[in-house]
């Protein structure tokens, strides 16, 4: 490791050992190149360990004999890691050249920074996909619930949770943007414990920004580069079980973070809204 912060590349795996390749690939080809890269594979069944192990050598494979879901096995990697930045990516990213360099230079600018990431593009249209989020108040899901964010989308008000106001064309401060490709401080994530296994699949990214905000960290957002994301490759495959899984960590960062700090007849509703919100959408996904 030269003078900079040493950068740990690390990803977790589900099937989808083609776009790991050209991840991987991606990841050769960055100026610099993180200082070590290493892949958990959930006990995958289309060979990606093998490809791993046989087509990049240099990458530190850690195959799980069962699928130990996103959390514990990003923790599992992270624990594996030795970089003092800790660069989350998805298996279906592929990263420019100057990704990991930009990026490293928010945080060195900003040493109130927990963590950055940058505009995520669609590899078939070209477009920037939304991926940041402000956190999920009460507020924020009522105003989803009542159909004001699809009538104003273009309002901070009515577009407040999903940013549907926003063109992400500046660099700005952000609450929770997707972990498809976020760079963190070590520093600042690991008194907090990284993700919370009690979520498994979602909202333990949300849960860990959100905690990250809590403690005075700060996260920003950058346009002056971009990742290819072919979006949701893995969790597409089971489809109806990942929208309930959604439902199921929304209700468990409400019943951690709003528990107790809500008047109770607002908690109340507001899981209620949620439970009938994740019936309605699993239905729909069978």
């Amino acid at each position: 490791m030269n003078d900079r912060a040493g950068v740990s590349a690390v990803i977790v795996n589900w099937n989808t050992r083609e776009l790991l390749r050209a991840c991987l690939q991606s990841l050769a080809n960055s100026l610099p190149p993180p200082d070590e890269i290493v892949v958990v594979d959930n006990a995958s069944a289309d060979g990606s360990a093998a490809m791993v192990a046989d087509a990049f050598p240099e990458v530190t494979l850690i195959a799980n004999p069962d699928n130990r879901r996103y959390a514990a096995a990003n923790n599992q990697g992270i624990a594996h890691a030795r970089g003092d930045l800790v660069w989350l990516l998805n298996p279906d990213t592929e990263v420019a050249a100057d990704t990991l360099a930009t990026l490293i230079r928010l945080l060195e600018c900003d040493q109130q920074l927990a963590a950055v990431t940058c505009r995520l593009i669609d590899p078939v249209t070209r477009r920037v996909q939304p991926s940041v989020r402000t956190f999920p108040t009460p507020l924020a899901l009522w105003i989803e619930a009542l159909g004001l964010a699809r009538l104003f989308p273009r309002s901070r008000l009515g577009g407040q949770y999903r940013m549907t106001w926003w063109d992400y064309d500046d660099e700005r401060e952000v609450e929770q943007p997707m972990t498809s490709c976020l760079l963190l401080r070590r520093a600042a994530a690991t008194p907090l414990g990284w993700f919370d296994e009690a979520f498994p699949l979602y909202f333990n990214d949300v849960d860990l920004c959100y905690r990250l905000r809590q403690a005075g960290w700060k996260i920003r957002f950058t346009p002056a580069t971009e990742v290819i994301h072919h979006l949701g490759a893995s969790t597409r495959q089971v489809r109806a079980e990942a929208v309930q899984a959604s439902h199921r960590g929304l209700l468990r960062f409400y019943r951690k973070h709003y528990r107790g700090r809500l008047p109770e007849l607002v908690y109340a509703a507001t899981v209620a809204l949620i439970l009938f919100s994740g019936w309605v959408r699993g239905r729909l996904a069978q």
